[in-house]
């Protein structure tokens, strides 16, 4: 009963196992580019950027009720 099982299920194995590799792929790529971008800029200018829309974006003080 076991060898069965183990033979109906060896497919699915190979299956998975070997198209692993060609469906990750394009995430692996994408995270390459991301890095390749964030390597590039300097951080200095990631700073200023995050800065810029934190000063852009911070919510309002809120009113004193009296």
């Amino acid at each position: 009963m076991f060898r069965i099982i183990a033979w109906a299920l060896l497919p699915l194995y190979l299956l998975v196992v070997g198209l692993w590799p060609a469906a990750i792929a394009p995430v692996t790529a994408t995270f390459a580019g991301f890095g390749a971008i964030l390597g590039a800029v300097p951080t200095s200018a990631w700073l200023l950027a995050a800065a810029i829309a934190w000063l852009r974006h911070r919510p309002a003080p809120a009113k004193a009720v009296a």
